[in-house]
């Protein structure tokens, strides 16, 4: 028993599914409450239990845990706690909490998929824990079903990580055929960049760019923020990415070394169209989720910097750029989660300042579509500063985080990737990637300049928050502030980090 102690976190996470699907079918409805509470404190054990980093390998190497990936498993708890955490208003609501036992079961077996894919030693696990955290993704994103944007955003999803898959496993199975082997510690030894082996990575690095939402694997992701539910959305923006991340870095760096001049050139080409087409478009969102969308895609043309580095400098960089975009892009995504929910419980008399709704229009569509439209645009953050400051504060700080405005978290994070890619001989991207951080700084500021400037006379009531969601939001805000002066983080990230590159 005690020789599996390197897996305590997929079978202590496993234990938690089972807990929680017992808790939904024993209890008596309504019990969303005492859920949420039940699987917050469970992933507060969760995190307690395997805080301290392990490694071991089991399986023939098919599950291989190291201590750097002990604490990319240990952030994405942390990330999914701060999302249970904002997400007991939602899933309170009358249409949801009949679901609330779902909702937290799905999310446990995508969040276990995603630590496969972290410790995958062979392309078999990994596969297995990619679409154990796709599968029931797409189920999270249709949850309000009957609701015409999420159940279209669930198909939209579904339809794209079908076809990423499928284009991920006709590359595997090059690989394999060049290979004979689907371990990676067997494969670095057997590649020599062969047409077919160029062609397999290419196919691997695609299917990846789809959960990453790269360039030009992108096209799923505004409709699927907008849609799907704003926890569900900030859940998809940073755990998943997150895992994704780490996983394609590993990967590369322990499969495809022997091609590296290969995947470097094309992920300077996807970098750059990432993050430049990104910042384009989200400079035309009013609508706060799909601006967040294509934030979040501009946020992993930076994280793929790190990637592109394939060193100990670039592994720490990346867990360190993914723990403080988790608070950074978390705070964002609880604000506009508490003003949409409250903005739908008030009267709708603002069809005017919504881009595309117009008085004339308004009557053709549903009073419900109509407010839920105007609850995440730009236009209700208006004067939000007058009514609400303490949000507006937390917003306006994680929009200086994403933004890379020092002393904030955001900006180390970003110097960090930048010098990682820059130390490795990329500065022509490095170069490209800054210029385009100037651009970011401009979007992000019109949020800002909508909160303090914007005239509104009759702005947004102020309104209380559930404690749960006011304390995720102080953690976010505490993260956004310290992580960038404590070097100990960094520090620690690095010393784990020497255990997956040399």
């Amino acid at each position: 028993m005690f020789q599996f102690i390197p897996m305590q976190a997929e079978i202590s996470l496993a234990a938690i599914m089972v807990i929680l699907l017992l808790a939904d079918l024993i209890m008596k409805e309504p019990h969303h409450k005492t859920l949420q509470t039940i699987a917050c404190g469970l992933l507060v054990v969760q995190i307690i239990l395997n805080i301290q980093p392990s490694a071991g390998e089991y399986f023939g190497g098919m599950y291989s845990c190291t201590p750097v990936a002990s604490v990319v498993k240990t952030i994405l708890t942390a990330g999914t706690l701060l999302v249970f955490m904002q997400a007991g208003e939602w899933i309170s609501s009358p249409d949801t909490r009949h679901k609330a036992g779902e909702f937290y079961v799905i999310t446990i077996s995508t969040l276990l998929g995603m630590y496969f894919m972290v410790s995958a030693g062979s392309f078999i696990l990994f596969y297995v824990g990619l679409e154990l955290a796709s599968i029931p993704m797409a189920c999270l994103i249709a949850f309000d079903k009957w609701k015409h944007h999420s159940a279209e955003a669930g198909a939209k999803f579904i339809l794209n990580s079908m076809f990423s898959s499928g284009l991920m496993l006709y590359g595997l199975s090059l690989v394999y055929g060049t290979c004979g082997t689907t371990y990676f510690a067997d494969m670095a030894h057997t590649l020599t960049g062969t047409p077919m082996q160029i062609l397999a990575m290419v196919f691997f690095f695609a299917g990846l760019g789809f959960k990453l939402s790269l360039v030009p694997f992108h096209m799923w992701t505004p409709d699927t923020y907008q849609g799907g539910p704003t926890a569900v959305a900030g859940y998809l923006s940073v755990i998943s990415k997150g895992a994704a991340a780490f996983t394609l870095m590993s990967i590369l760096t322990k499969v495809f070394a022997p091609m590296s001049d290969r995947w470097e050139l094309m992920l300077s080409i996807v970098i750059v169209l990432t993050i430049t087409l990104a910042n384009i478009f989200a400079i035309l969102q009013d609508n706060m989720k799909r601006f967040m969308a294509y934030s979040s895609i501009s946020q992993a043309g930076y994280i793929m910097l790190a990637v592109m580095a394939g060193n100990t400098q670039g592994t720490t960089s990346l867990i360190y750029y993914i723990t403080v975009y988790i608070v950074a892009n978390l705070a964002v995504f609880g604000v506009i989660g508490a003003i949409e929910r409250h903005t739908l419980g008030d009267k709708y008399a603002n069809a005017d300042k919504v881009e595309g709704v117009h008085p004339e229009n308004a009557l053709s569509r549903s009073e419900e579509t109509v407010k839920s439209e105007y609850a995440v645009s730009r236009s209700a953050y208006a004067g939000l500063y007058r009514t609400n400051p303490r949000l507006t504060f937390v917003m306006t700080l994680a929009m200086f985080s994403l933004a890379g405005i020092p002393p904030f978290a955001g900006f180390f994070s970003k110097f960090f990737v930048f010098a990682s890619a820059f130390n490795a001989g990329h500065w022509l991207v490095v170069f490209l990637a800054l210029v385009n951080t100037v651009i970011s700084l401009y979007y992000y500021l019109l949020v800002v300049k909508a909160m303090y400037i914007t005239p509104n006379d009759n702005p947004l009531p102020t309104f209380r928050s559930p404690w749960l969601t006011r304390a995720s939001l102080a953690v976010c805000l505490a993260g956004i502030i310290l992580l960038g002066l404590l070097s100990s983080v960094y520090g620690g990230i690095e010393g784990c980090s020497r255990s997956i590159i040399p």
